[in-house]
């Protein structure tokens, strides 16, 4: 977990020092003042047993505005074992290698963990990195800092490579996903890493900020830790996107009167509740650059109170009502801005009324509107709720499951669906498919169970369908579903539900059935794709092969003709096949290495050699067919661009798209959600050669992050 001092000239420090100024009612630390801090420690012998070193003070301070009858004591006892064990170890700055876990045990203080995680966080180097062991942990802490401390240094044995690679962070999963606490100690750690990365080499700094943005961000943003997501992200947008940086920390600094005009509206909202007689806090809070960056893609010319929102803070549920209310009252609302995360809370606890309303003279001011004990949660998330074993009796043992794993109440009910679905994963491919692609869902819907037996909801991400809901319901029961009724209606399984529908799913009585190929056409989530391939390849006496992917538009020709596309390279019984198609689930295009199957009629389909379809196939008895591209390098090829929203962005795409002569087959734009828009474009390309020089031109259209080959759900991919 070693992290290295920053350089006076990084993008890394720029974003630290910029984040520094604007954090409210935080500590402000000098690293250098804890680095003599830990080795006046050293020196000056124990602190009496009464007294708290001094070095821990700022961290009992925080801890004590949380938990005011919190016992110190063990910090104490935890502080001295962690800074004798790493004496004489330093930071490449010079500092004291203790300044690390202070630093990591500070951010979790401040965000109000309870006794155990900040015990545990001060120790959380020792076991790897010093002669203390485990066992010496469980003996002067208890079993709860020793599990712990051994969670978090399994996560350290974990090599990250040049990469995210899947069997990492399938690893890390697995280390971590058994007590959310080690994940909170994680992301603490990483984000003290963050701030300190600047004296590392460029393309390291940008390996670590890319495995940052692709797994811990997300997984902070699913576990409601936005304190520690929102600081990640301004870290990352310095390193990976500098000019941008740079462009909205200068747009930052050219609106000093921002906060003075939230400030007014602030005051006006602050007079209409006192007048209204409803007990609420009205702060400014500003927004982080990332935020300041999409709403400029979105809005394009900002205004003062685009630099910000007004957060209102009440006692009781009832008056965020009351507030919203008497805001809708006596301003004007920008409906199209309501959201109500109270009646429907967020996949990661998160709770609040937002919503937006106009002063007379045209301002307009978005709100957030949510208890004391919301705003905790919104700031700290899983971090905020503590021990999740706290009141058991001291002898009685951990709560556990059938397979020995530690049962955490506090575990979101993602993250139990992420560890089921991880042990069936077939291959590491497809679970980092899974996990990138469930990582970034960003809607979820609610679909009410209309079964009788199982009344409930069911929680699923936006686009799925009864085929999901199905798996989601039953787990491998499910095998035997023959339909669905959809708001009363009978429905075939690849209805996609709604939000609020309420569904009745159908299983069969005997325990023949199972699921068709095509199910995995319909199949959105991990745990309906990995079940089902599970199935079929235990049973490929029953399963016949999937059919090649229904396009009337023939994409290839077939050897003979000498055009475009894949062609065949091996004997077929003599018979030539009836058509060479790429599969819709990779989209191959030249130069990809390639692999055929052949399908029903005749027909040979064409992955990409690296398709976890291609897998599959193998596992389902299928042989591959050799084949090979033609003579003109000629494809077609469907990409996918995200995107922050703003005007004129879909013409700029077209415009990209034309310069290299692409015909665009399809386009398909989805609705924004929370300022980020996809775009997925199938296109014929000319020249195939052209494909990486094409997606750089569209990557380089302002407002777009990422350009990539889509992975459809047809099939495994």
């Amino acid at each position: 977990m070693s992290a290295e001092a920053t350089n006076p000239v990084s993008a890394a420090e720029a974003a630290t020092t910029d984040v520094a100024v604007r954090r409210r009612g935080r500590a402000r630390i000098d690293l250098r003042r804890l680095g003599r801090a830990a080795l006046l420690g050293a020196t000056a012998g124990p602190a009496p047993r009464d007294r708290l070193p001094d070095a821990i003070g700022h961290v009992a301070e925080a801890h004590r505005a949380h938990h005011p009858e919190a016992d110190l004591s063990v910090l104490g006892r935890a502080y001295v074992l962690a800074e004798s064990s790493h004496r004489g170890q330093f930071r490449k700055s010079g500092e004291a290698y203790i300044t690390h876990p202070l630093a990591v045990t500070l951010i979790l203080a401040e965000l109000g963990a309870e006794t155990t995680t900040l015990t545990a966080s001060l120790l959380h180097d020792t076991v790897e990195d010093t002669e203390v062991t485990l066992d010496q942990v469980r003996r002067e802490f208890g079993d709860e800092v020793a599990y712990l401390v051994d969670g978090v240094t399994k996560v350290e044995k974990i090599d990250y490579g040049a990469a995210a690679e899947p069997e990492t962070f399938r690893k890390m999963l697995v280390a971590t996903g058994s007590d959310v606490r080690v994940m909170s100690i994680k992301l603490a750690d990483r984000l003290h890493n963050m701030r300190t990365l600047g004296v590392m080499r460029p393309e390291k700094q940008a390996r670590i900020a890319k495995v940052t943005r692709d797994v811990l961000i997300p997984l902070a943003e699913r576990l409601g830790v936005q304190a520690l997501k929102t600081e990640l992200e301004d870290l990352v947008f310095a390193i990976l996107h500098p000019e941008e940086y740079e462009t909205t920390r200068a747009l930052v600094a050219d609106h000093p009167g921002a906060a003075d005009e939230l400030g007014a509206f602030a005051e006006q909202v602050t007079a209409v509740l006192r007048e209204a007689d409803v007990g609420a806090e009205v702060l400014v809070r500003p927004r982080h650059f990332v935020s300041v960056h999409r709403i400029r893609l979105k809005r394009g010319e900002l205004r003062g109170c685009d630099f910000g929102r007004l957060l209102v803070l009440v006692a009781e549920d009832a008056d965020c009502y009351a507030v919203l209310g008497e805001l809708h009252t006596c301003f004007t609302p920008v409906i199209s801005e309501f959201k109500d995360f109270i009646a429907a809370p967020k996949f990661n606890l998160y709770q609040s009324l937002h919503t937006a309303i106009a002063a007379p003279d045209g301002a307009v001011a978005e709100v957030l509107i949510r208890t004391h004990r919301m705003h905790k949660v919104a700031e700290a998330g899983v971090v905020a709720l503590g021990n999740p074993h706290v009141g058991q009796e001291p002898d009685t043992a951990v709560p556990q499951t059938d397979d020995g794993e530690r049962v955490d109440p506090t575990r979101p009910g993602w993250l139990s669906r992420l560890l089921d679905w991880q042990q069936s994963a077939p291959d590491p491919d497809t679970f980092w498919t899974s996990l990138r692609a469930d990582l970034a869902e960003d809607d979820e819907i609610t679909v009410f169970r209309a079964d009788g037996s199982a009344p409930g909801t069911i929680s699923l991400p936006a686009g799925a369908s009864c085929v999901d809901a199905a798996y989601a319901q039953h787990g491998e029961a499910a095998h035997a579903c023959l339909g669905a009724r959809v708001n009363g209606r009978l429905a075939p399984l690849s209805t996609v539900l709604g939000d609020g529908d309420t569904v009745q799913l159908l299983l069969a009585q005997d325990t023949v059935s199972g699921p068709s190929p095509e199910w995995l056409d319909h199949a959105r989530t991990p745990a309906a794709r990995i079940a089902i391939t599970g199935w079929l390849r235990a049973h490929p006496e029953s399963a016949p092969p999937p059919a090649a992917p229904s396009d009337p538009r023939p994409q290839v020709s077939v050897p003979a003709e000498r055009r475009s596309g894949p062609e065949l390279h091996a004997d077929l019984d003599g018979e030539p096949p009836a058509a060479v198609r790429p599969a819709g689930c990779c989209t191959p295009v030249p130069p990809d290495e390639i692999t055929g199957f052949l399908v029903r009629g005749g027909t040979v389909t064409v992955h990409r050699a690296r398709c976890s379809a291609v897998e599959a196939m193998r596992g389902l008895g299928r042989e591959p067919v050799t084949v090979r591209w033609g003579d003109t390098p000629q494809g077609r090829v469907t990409l996918v661009a995200e995107s922050f929203g703003r005007p004129g962005l879909l013409a700029d795409l077209t415009e990209a798209i034309a310069t290299f002569g692409a015909a665009v087959v399809s386009a398909n734009v989805e609705p924004p959600s929370e300022q980020r828009v996809r775009h997925t474009y199938t296109l014929h390309l000319p020249d195939a050669a052209g494909l990486a020089a094409l997606m750089r031109a569209m990557r380089d259209v302002p407002g777009v992050y990422d350009v990539s080959r889509a992975r459809h759900s047809r099939g495994l991919s």
